[in-house]
C-alpha cells in the first residue's frame, strides 16, 4: 500500500520546513537510507533520508514549498503496485456525457455536493457556494492536492487540463501552465474572467483548501512596490533570526562594555606559531583562533559569565561551549565548539574551520548548534573596528571582536605606532553585573596581551 513521506522534525525548535530540492523524481526507485530531498529548517539545510522503500509515485510539495512537521511531502508505491490505486474511488459528479473531454458551462450545481470534487468550474453569480461541484464530467479528474489548491485559488477548471504526472494526473506545473495560458482549454479563459465580479467566496462557505489565498489580507497595509522594488520572502533561517533577535533585544536587559587591547604580542606569537605549523601539520592559525582561546581562559577565571537566566534561578554551566558566529548566504549561524576548555589551540582552530566550511555549504547537523554557553562574533575581517552585538539567547554574554588597527599609542612617555584591538562585551544584566563583566573582559584582554599564557 502507498507510504507517505512526511516532513521530519530535524531540530528541537523546528515547526515547519521548506523543500529546497528534490533529489529523487517521480518514477525513481527509493531505497531505505537514500537521500530524497534537501530540507531547510530553522537552523540549516540538510538532506532528508528515506525510511521506506518503493517507487516515488507522487510529489505533493514542490521545490520551494513549505510544510508543517508531519505533513505529507510525497508518496511511495510498492514496486509493481499501480500508481493510481483505487484507494480514491471515482466520484460521479453529474450524469452528463461520459466521453466529453471538455467541461460544460452549465451553472446548475449537482444535487449531492462533494467537497473533494474541487475540479468544478467557477460558479455563476447566485446562491451556489464555492466548493459546490458544478462540473459535468462523469469521471473524477485526477489531480494532486496541491494542483487542486492552486486551481481553486485561480479559478482554473481542472477538467479541461491534460496531466503530465503519473497516470495522467494533473500536477501543479500543469495548473501553472494553464494560468499562464499555455495548456488551458479554450473555455478556461472566459470562465476565469467571470470570477472578479462574482461575490460568492464568503468566509462561511470557503473550502479548507482555500485557506492559503486568504493569507493575502496581512499584506494590505504594506506600501505598494515601486518599479525596481523586489519582494523577498523570508526563509526559515531568516525568520528564526528575526524572531530570536527581537526576543533578545526586547526581553534581555543588555549592557555593553569595551576595552582596547595591545594586539602586538598576539600578532608576533601568531607569526611564530604559523612558521612552525607550516613545517609540521600545516594548519594556519587565525587571529580569531587566539581570541577564542582567550575567551575560554577568561570563562575559566570568571565562571559567573558562563551562565544563563532561567526565570527564577540562574544556571552556571559546568562545561564551556563557544558559539562561533558564521556569516552564510541567508544570514548568520552559530555552530558550537563543545567542551572547549579541554581542547588545544590546534584542535579549536581545525574544528572552527570545519564548522565554518560546512555551515556555508548548509551541511551542519542540528546537534552542532547545541551546547553554546557564550558567543564570539568577529567582524574584523570586514574592517569594523568596534560594534555591540546582540546576545544569543539563552546565553548571558556575547563577545564582539573588531579589526586590528595600527594607530599611535603612548609607551614610556613616547608616542609610538601600535596595533590595537577593540573588544566588546554585551551582557544580560539579570545574570552578569557590571563589575563581573569588567573582570571577565579584563581577563580576555590580559590573555591577548600575554598570549603565551594561553599555551600553557
Amino acid at each position: 500500500m502507498p507510504t507517505h513521506i512526511e516532513m521530519p522534525k530535524l531540530s528541537d525548535t523546528m515547526t515547519e520546513g521548506t523543500v529546497v530540492r528534490w533529489l529523487k523524481q517521480v518514477g525513481d526507485q527509493v531505497e531505505i537510507g537514500d537521500e530524497i530531498a534537501e530540507i531547510e529548517t530553522d537552523k540549516a539545510t540538510m538532506a532528508m533520508e528515506a525510511f521506506d522503500e518503493g517507487v516515488l509515485s507522487e510529489i505533493l510539495i514542490e521545490e520551494g514549498g513549505k510544510a508543517a512537521i508531519g505533513a505529507t511531502l510525497a508518496v511511495l508505491q510498492e514496486e509493481g503496485e499501480v500508481a493510481e490505486a483505487p484507494a480514491e474511488p471515482p466520484v460521479v459528479v453529474d450524469p452528463g456525457p461520459a466521453a466529453a473531454p471538455e467541461p460544460e458551462p452549465e451553472p446548475e450545481p449537482a444535487p449531492e455536493p462533494n467537497p473533494v470534487a474541487i475540479e468544478a468550474s467557477p460558479p455563476e453569480p447566485g446562491p451556489a457556494s464555492f466548493p459546490g461541484p458544478a462540473a459535468t464530467p462523469a469521471t473524477r479528474v485526477k489531480a494532486s492536492p496541491l494542483a487542486r489548491k492552486v486551481a481553486a485559488a485561480n479559478g482554473v477548471d481542472l477538467s479541461g487540463l491534460r496531466g503530465s504526472g503519473p497516470g495522467g494526473r494533473i500536477v501543479k506545473k500543469d495548473v501553472d501552465a494553464a494560468i499562464g495560458g499555455a495548456d488551458t482549454a479554450g473555455s478556461d479563459a472566459p470562465e476565469a474572467a467571470t470570477l472578479p465580479p462574482a461575490p460568492e467566496p464568503k468566509p462561511a462557505s470557503v473550502s479548507p483548501v482555500e485557506v492559503e489565498p486568504m493569507a493575502a489580507p496581512p499584506e494590505v497595509p504594506v506600501p505598494a512596490l515601486d518599479d525596481g522594488d523586489e519582494r523577498i520572502e523570508l526563509s526559515n533561517l531568516r525568520r528564526i533570526i528575526a524572531e530570536r533577535l527581537l526576543a533578545s533585544k526586547t526581553t534581555i536587559p543588555h549592557f555593553y562594555l569595551h576595552m582596547e587591547a595591545d594586539a602586538g604580542p598576539l600578532m608576533e606569537i601568531r607569526r611564530q606559531v604559523n612558521l612552525q605549523a607550516e613545517a609540521s601539520h600545516g594548519n594556519k592559525y587565525t587571529v580569531n583562533d587566539f581570541v577564542l582561546k582567550a575567551v575560554i581562559g577568561a570563562l575559566q577565571a570568571v565562571p559567573a559569565v558562563n551562565s544563563a537566566f532561567r526565570g527564577d534561578h540562574v544556571v552556571q554551566f559546568g562545561e564551556i561551549g563557544v558559539s562561533v558566529a558564521v556569516a552564510v548566504e541567508d544570514g548568520l549561524v552559530t555552530p558550537v565548539v563543545r567542551n572547549a576548555s579541554a581542547k588545544s589551540l590546534l584542535q579549536i582552530s581545525r574544528e572552527v574551520k570545519d564548522l565554518a566550511g560546512r555551515a556555508r555549504e548548509g551541511k551542519l547537523l542540528p546537534s552542532e548548534f547545541d551546547g553554546g554557553t557564550i558567543t564570539v562574533s568577529n567582524l574584523g575581517s570586514y574592517g569594523i573596528e568596534s560594534f555591540d552585538a546582540i546576545i544569543n539567547p539563552p546565553q548571558a554574554a556575547i563577545i564582539s571582536v573588531g579589526a586590528i588597527v595600527e594607530k599611535p599609542v603612548v609607551s614610556d612617555d613616547q608616542i609610538v605606532p601600535g596595533l590595537r584591538l577593540n573588544l566588546g562585551l554585551s551582557c544580560d544584566h539579570r545574570v552578569v553585573d557590571g563589575a563581573v563583566g569588567a573582570e571577565f573582559l579584563g581577563q580576555v584582554k590580559k590573555l591577548i596581551e600575554q598570549p603565551a599564557l594561553m599555551l600553557v
